[in-house]
């Protein structure tokens, strides 16, 4: 079984994979895990082995169907009203030209948001309520939205580009693309690798890391190939 395929399985099954971008983007890997399978155990793990911070992606279909802006475009609205928010436009990054952040939300169930408890009930219920809105109005999803989570809240929200890995080959496009190519619904949790030293976990460190734990490592590139063989498959 290659080890993409071992991905499928693992990510089908629950578990933790993964993913470095690339050597000319950010030289990140994430601890990676499908929404729908979060657990509190799988919070606590995340903050405790990789240390970065906690991210949940949303596909294209979904975000758009919820109108959930970016939130760069969001502060852009409000330029007028609060003149410092132009002087933060995120228009120097030096390894992309847009940034995925979305909403920060809540499930209503949970009380501050922030326990491993409170934030798994968040991710999960997003990727289920992900599923069940795919038969919604735009107008019916957005009332539901509302009535199951409030913002802000304490788990980050990444809007996927529609073109995924197309359009960019960021963390957040690459975790979708893995899911959609398992047949799962394609909203994944992540978190960067860090080290103790307060930077980057090395990508050597967490290809060890990942043998210690028998967890599959891949390379973003080995994605981007996949994809693009992936997307021919009908053809």
């Amino acid at each position: 079984m290659s080890d993409l395929q071992k991905a499928f399985s693992d990510l089908k099954d629950g578990e933790f994979i993964l993913i470095y971008d690339s050597d000319g983007r950010e030289r990140e890997t994430d601890l990676i895990i499908a929404s729908e399978f979060m657990t509190a155990d799988g919070v606590r793990r995340q903050r405790q082995d990789a240390g970065g911070l906690i991210c949940t992606s949303a596909p294209s279909k979904m975000w758009k169907k919820l109108d959930l802006p970016f939130m760069a475009e969001l502060l852009a609205e409000c330029y007028d009203a609060h003149p410092v928010l132009k002087g933060l436009a995120p228009n120097d990054l030096l390894y992309d030209t847009k940034s995925s952040f979305s909403l920060t939300i809540n499930h209503r169930k949970t009380f501050t948001g922030i326990p491993d408890a409170d934030r798994a009930l968040t991710i999960s219920e997003f990727a289920k309520f992900g599923k069940t809105c795919e038969s919604m109005s735009e107008t019916e999803a957005r009332t539901e939205f509302g009535k199951n989570f409030r913002a802000p809240g304490h788990v980050h929200l990444l809007n996927s580009q529609p073109g995924v890995l197309d359009d960019r080959s960021g963390h957040t496009e690459l975790c979708t693309a893995i899911l959609m190519m398992a047949d799962l619904f394609p909203s994944a949790t992540m978190c960067e690798m860090m080290g103790n030293n307060g930077h980057s976990m090395p990508k050597e460190e967490t290809i060890k890391y990942a043998e210690k734990n028998g967890l599959v490592f891949l390379e973003g590139s080995e994605l981007i190939d996949a994809w693009q063989t992936w997307k021919k498959r009908d053809e």
